[in-house]
């Protein structure tokens, strides 16, 4: 096939578009909630200043993607590759928000003050997300793809798939007609009325459906236009000075997370080799940190990341401009001020089920390319999210409720296990990741490799990367000294034990097959 003439839009973009654009228009109107409610910053501080930078962000990370992904195009003579997919980081929104903006605006007072604390940190994070760039392709060739499939499956159940169903089902009557068409279209494979993109279809019936019943308000439309004018990103590289004095007692979380931020990347580098378009890691990361660091020399405060579900948009025929497409239009909405008049016009339940739907294909993924001797280390990385997720919904639900939170004693009695969702979620894509490796080399009677990891991890839980609330210096010792034991004891009864000598070959098999699909990921 010849690579001349490689577009950068097809017909089959627009389903990709709208289901990307809907994740990120979400995501950006969840962040907007949070600054103007939660943390009562000044309207035109986050439509003037943080929302044009936040879509500044996912514009270069777009572009960026979009480029490697016609350049792999080009070489490889395929009109089929699918651009990775952008936008901003949501689990270190909520982390950024809750541990540094919000504890330093209520400290001081100042809001500005705050969001410069915000800015540095999120600077700090970008670099560190940049060291990945070292050791990223070394992790992607090392690591099981079943730790790294798994890992991906046990956030896009919980964080992507549980959160949207729970807050689609809200409304109901909206919710189930659009999640049929996304259904039908996505998954059952039926084509639409008039050929029509199955994500359009169910947004125009969420909107008909919303509006005719009363549930979407004029008034709401009337108000939104209030923000809407013209916020330019204006760079201003002295934020991240002056922020740093005020974030300096948080910047240390940024190095946990800005590794949890290149891991969840290579996790969505793997998912994209296994659909079928391989991305070099170093590439990718430095996208990643560069989009981050810029972002935040304009007044950004969140992290870029690769988004999860490139074989998700992959199936439904997404191509190069999905991916672009949605980077313009994040970054005219925060240029103009566009988030609230979309939001006042479209019902967020009508946009939420394309959410599940990605959720469905990257769980279904991690079974569908690894061996099947691995399923069980799958199933052990989903673990961690389980308890992350769990623990997010007490913790929410704790402080919605205004009150303090319970005694270690009181959960207990109540049949709820918090010491346990503290040291099982904490850290919860490296401990996937981890655990996964574990069993894996277990499968494989690796007694060295297995070693490594668990002394590895014992490092990790020590210094509260994983395993812990917060980082420090023995933050969860008995962990640590629980992974050195477990690595000891296994070395034994893997040196001395007896096991199926059927099973030890085609456990032997099946790193063969690793070791080959490890190569080719790097080519």
């Amino acid at each position: 096939m010849g690579t001349r003439g490689i577009p950068l839009f097809q017909k089959s973009d627009i389903d990709g578009f709208f289901g990307l654009f809907t994740n990120n228009l979400t995501n950006v109107l969840v962040l907007t909630g949070l600054l103007v409610f939660t943390v009562q910053m000044p309207t035109d501080l986050v439509y003037g200043r943080i929302l044009p930078a936040t879509g500044l962000g996912v514009f270069l990370a777009s572009m960026a993607y979009t480029f490697l992904g016609w350049r792999m195009a080009k070489k490889e003579g395929r009109f089929d590759v699918t651009a990775l997919p952008a936008g901003i980081s949501v689990p270190h929104m909520f982390l950024i928000i809750y541990m540094i903006i919000l504890p330093v605006k209520t400290a001081t007072g100042d809001p500005v003050l705050a969001w410069y604390a915000g800015i540095a940190w999120c600077f700090v994070e970008g670099v560190v997300a940049l060291c990945g760039i070292l050791v990223g392709p070394w992790i992607r060739n090392n690591v099981p793809r079943a730790a790294l499939l798994g890992s991906l499956a046990g956030v896009s159940i919980t964080s992507i798939m549980a959160n949207s169903a729970l807050q689609s089902w809200e409304v109901p009557y909206i919710a189930f007609v659009c999640f049929g068409v996304i259904l039908l279209g996505f998954v059952a494979k039926v084509r639409m009325p008039f050929n029509l993109p199955a994500g359009l279809v169910a947004i125009i019936l969420g909107v008909a459906i919303g509006w005719v019943s009363g549930y979407m308000s004029p008034d709401e439309v009337s108000s939104s236009l209030q923000n809407v004018g013209a916020y330019p990103p204006i760079p201003m590289p002295w934020g991240i000075v002056e922020g740093l004095e005020a974030a300096a007692p948080y910047l240390i979380t940024a190095i946990p997370l800005g590794i949890y931020n290149f891991m969840e990347s290579i996790d969505n580098v793997e998912s994209a080799s296994a659909a079928g378009d391989s991305y070099n890691t170093r590439q990718v990361l430095l996208s990643d940190g560069m989009a981050t660091v810029i972002g935040s020399c304009f007044g950004g405060i969140i992290p870029i990341a690769v988004y999860i579900g490139h074989p998700g948009w992959k199936q439904v025929g997404a191509r190069l401009g999905y991916s672009w497409m949605t980077g313009v239009c994040v970054l005219l909405l925060g240029v103009f001020g566009l988030a609230s008049v979309l939001i006042s016009v479209i019902p967020l339940v009508s946009l939420l089920p394309v959410l599940i739907y990605i959720g469905m294909v990257i769980g279904t993924q991690a079974f569908e390319h690894v061996p099947k001797a691995h399923f069980p280390a799958v199933i052990l990385a989903m673990l961690p999210w389980l308890a992350d997720w769990g623990q997010t919904q007490i913790e929410n639900a704790i402080s919605a409720a205004g009150v303090s939170m319970p005694s270690a004693e009181a959960f207990n009695a109540a049949g709820v296990h918090w010491a346990g969702f503290d040291l099982l979620g904490g850290g919860a894509v490296i401990m996937g990741i981890v655990w996964a490796t574990i069993l894996v080399f277990m499968l494989e009677r690796r007694a060295m490799a297995l070693c490594v990891v668990c002394a590895v991890a014992a490092v990790l839980a020590f210094f509260g990367i994983i395993h812990a609330p917060t980082v420090g210096v023995a933050m969860a010792p008995e962990v640590s000294l629980g992974y050195l034991l477990m690595a000891a004891v296994s070395v034994l009864i893997l040196r001395f034990g007896k096991g199926s000598a059927e099973s030890h070959d085609d456990n032997s098999k099946v790193a063969g097959e690793k070791a080959g699909e490890s190569k080719e990921v790097l080519q």
